[in-house]
């Protein structure tokens, strides 16, 4: 902004109606309009010309990259935070298992009250010839 307000304007309208009276001031109006937007243009064109020499274009999209990249790492780093916090995590119930699994074992081979003896394998029923094994029937007998 300019820094004009609706006072500054009113006092500089009521100035040049005095100092040009009401005949010339619209065209004085008009004149300096053309002025200022002449002034604008070829400001903006010096301006224009200075960023191509300076390059100011390529910088601002090398910023622009830089900040993509830095905001891409960020990125990257926090999902390989997680990723190694999953791991280790996922390792310690790993380890909090394989500790549960080995008490267990201990704890089944040093109670005898705990332990049943195995039975003894089965042997294969032997062919007497009439069909029936002593086994099958011994088995059968109350």
């Amino acid at each position: 902004m300019t820094g004009v307000g609706l006072f500054e304007l009113l006092l500089i309208g009521v100035v040049g109606l005095l100092i040009l009276g009401p005949d010339k001031l619209p065209g004085a109006m008009r004149t300096m309009a053309l002025w200022i937007g002449r002034f604008r243009r070829s400001f903006d064109n010096i301006k224009r010309d200075i960023e191509k020499e300076v390059g100011a274009d390529e910088i601002r999209r090398q910023l622009r990259n830089e900040a993509i990249m830095e905001k891409f790492n960020e990125s990257k780093k926090k999902f390989t935070d997680t990723v190694d916090s999953a791991k280790s995590q996922t390792n310690s119930l790993k380890q909090n298992l394989d500790l549960k699994q080995q008490i267990l074992n201990s704890g089944s081979q040093d109670s005898p009250a705990d332990k049943t003896p195995d039975p003894a394998p089965a042997k294969p029923a032997e062919n007497t010839g009439s069909g029936t094994s002593q086994n099958n029937n011994s088995a059968n007998q109350p």
